[in-house]
């Protein structure tokens, strides 16, 4: 998403043209995981959750090891790296050339996303790292410090690490930065200081388990309510040039962070994810992915992914809408296999002709094809693009499913003049509002409609909120403070509630919302709490998610 949002994509491309039983918030325990898992996937009530992309910055905390999020060396130049620095093909820094190399691991977040405590850094080879900003050296051993991580008085985390001497034949490497604590055994979903939280059973420190429990135990707990989950963003995809499967971002590499169109998660590690969850995974390809990587990518799932779990196969993200590249590559392609002579139309026929193609090398790797669900991806308010897309060439025919992205907001000149959050309330339930709850609904209905007669089914690859306004650039700068305020607000909880209903009645089906747990700032507030660890009681938008699968 960032810097410019795909929860954004509605808008700035309308811009330019039971008695429930609930799900607690406190991780389960083994049995209840299994009846919940059960539960989960007998459900009507479909739920998913978008990932978020892999930054410094991400308030999710996905992986225990910090580093795994950091920003590489090579990008903090000047101000965190020297310019002269060598590195190797993973990243890792190999000659300072009498400079320094620095990362930032933590950004922005607020305090408690991570626990203040002690940290334990693992790394190879020789040299001297340091530490700063909200991170301390306690004590250090070769290849292994302790560090502090503590919010200051400003209840903000930030902390970063710089390899300020390191040896040429033995660099340092491979460094790790691992949370405090670990896992009780037989318990992935709920992180413990020490083996006294434990009861009897064994405790496992991250510090000596690290390589066998990658994802952050509350990072799963949030995650395990949820049936589908999507890849895009934690997969890096967007606006990524990547063409060949020797390109890809491997389990190696030194940070999978870093700028849009390089950061990204391994295959590896998100089907890791998805049979950790027990969840289906969604997967996009990249708008230039060869037959030869999306061959590549359809073995490794097909191999690894639990057989029991579904595979939602996606070309592209918002292939139609004008802020992104992938909308001028498939507009150069359709225009030079002369689909047609209108560049709009030659895009839109481009994207659905090589979504089939993409399809059809899924179904040829795949032992067991009822597990793919096709899917293919229009804007919520153009129901004529939906219909394009599904007739080119009988599309419709090798596509299981048509998704849309039914965001509900307001128009930007009413959230600029509004005063209070009660006047952002006020426009986003209006009758009269293009964009607001009542129009959305209305939208829903008609691509319910629409994907019925071409006899597939309706999903939502994103939705829920939308305020933002695009032209701020601070935090403060009118209207985000009010924003803000009416994202954290009760009332957003009840339109929510209002919203998913609406969705189910008309006939929807699996609803992925956006997104895991992130920042709120001027790029919008999309996460469905504002960092992980949030209670449950403090996040509207999560609440209601959660009474809707109860």
């Amino acid at each position: 998403m960032f810097i410019i949002s795909l929860a954004a994509a509605s808008y700035l491309a309308y811009k330019r043209f039971l008695k429930p039983n609930r799900i607690s918030h406190q991780p389960p325990t083994q049995e209840q995981l299994g009846q919940l898992l059960a539960n989960k996937n007998k459900s009507r009530y479909f739920l998913g959750t978008n990932t978020n992309e892999i930054r410094e910055d991400n308030s999710s905390i996905p992986f225990i090891d910090l580093f795994k999020s950091s920003i590489p060396f090579a990008d903090t130049n000047p101000w965190l790296s020297s310019a002269n620095v060598e590195y190797d093909e993973n990243g890792w820094p190999v000659n300072l050339n009498g400079g320094v190399a620095g990362t930032k691991f933590l950004n922005r977040l607020p305090a408690g996303t991570t626990p203040d405590g002690l940290y334990t850094v693992l790394y190879k080879g020789k040299g001297k790292l340091k530490y700063g900003n909200d991170a301390k050296l306690i004590n250090s051993q070769p290849g292994r410090d302790l560090i502090e991580v503590k919010a200051g008085a400003d209840k903000i985390l930030n902390a970063s690490l710089i390899i300020s001497q390191t040896n040429k034949t033995d660099p340092i490497r491979n460094i790790r930065i691992l949370l405090p604590g670990g896992i009780c055994q037989g318990n992935l979903y709920q992180r413990v200081d020490s083996k006294s939280a434990c009861s009897g059973a064994p405790f496992l420190s991250f510090a000596s388990h690290h390589e066998k429990f990658i994802f952050n135990p509350d990072y799963l707990n949030f995650m395990k309510d949820f049936r589908l989950i999507r890849f895009m963003n934690m997969s890096g995809m967007t606006r990524n040039p990547i063409q060949h499967w020797h390109e890809r971002n491997t389990l190696a590499k030194a940070t999978w962070g870093g700028k849009e169109g390089y950061r990204g998660a391994p295959v590896e590690t998100m089907v890791k994810l998805a049979n950790t969850l027990k969840a289906d995974a969604w997967f996009s390809m990249p708008y230039q992915a060869s037959d030869q990587y999306v061959q590549q990518f359809a073995n490794y799932v097909n191999q690894y992914l639990d057989p029991a779990l579904k595979v939602y196969i996606e070309y592209s993200n918002e292939a139609w809408n004008n802020i992104f590249i992938h909308r001028k590559y498939t507009i150069n392609q359709g225009l030079k296999l002369k689909l047609d002579s209108d560049p709009q139309t030659a895009g839109i026929k481009f994207y659905a002709q090589r979504s089939v193609e993409i399809f059809k090398i899924w179904q040829s790797s795949f032992d067991n094809r009822k597990r793919l669900i096709k899917t293919l991806s229009g804007w919520s308010a153009n129901s004529d693009l939906s219909s394009q897309l599904l007739s080119y060439n009988e599309t419709h025919k090798h596509v299981d499913a048509f998704a849309v992205a039914p965001y509900f907001y307001a128009d930007l000149k009413t959230l600029r003049e509004a005063k209070t959050v009660d006047d952002i309330f006020e426009a986003i339930q209006s009758k009269w509002s293009r964009y607001g709850l009542t129009a959305t609904i209305k939208q829903i209905n008609e691509q319910v409609k629409l994907t019925k007669e071409f006899g597939v089914e309706l999903l939502a690859y994103e939705g829920g909120q939308h305020l933002v306004d695009w032209e701020t650039r601070r935090v403060e700068d009118h209207p985000n403070p009010l924003l803000f305020e009416a994202n954290r607000d009760s009332r957003m909880g009840q339109l929510y509630s209002q919203y998913l209903e609406a969705w189910h009645k008309a006939g929807g089906k699996t609803f992925v919302h956006f997104s895991a747990p992130r920042i709120y700032s001027w790029y919008g507030s999309w996460g469905a709490k504002e960092y992980i660890t949030q209670p449950r009681s403090e996040a509207p938008k999560y609440d209601a998610l959660l009474r809707y699968i109860e």
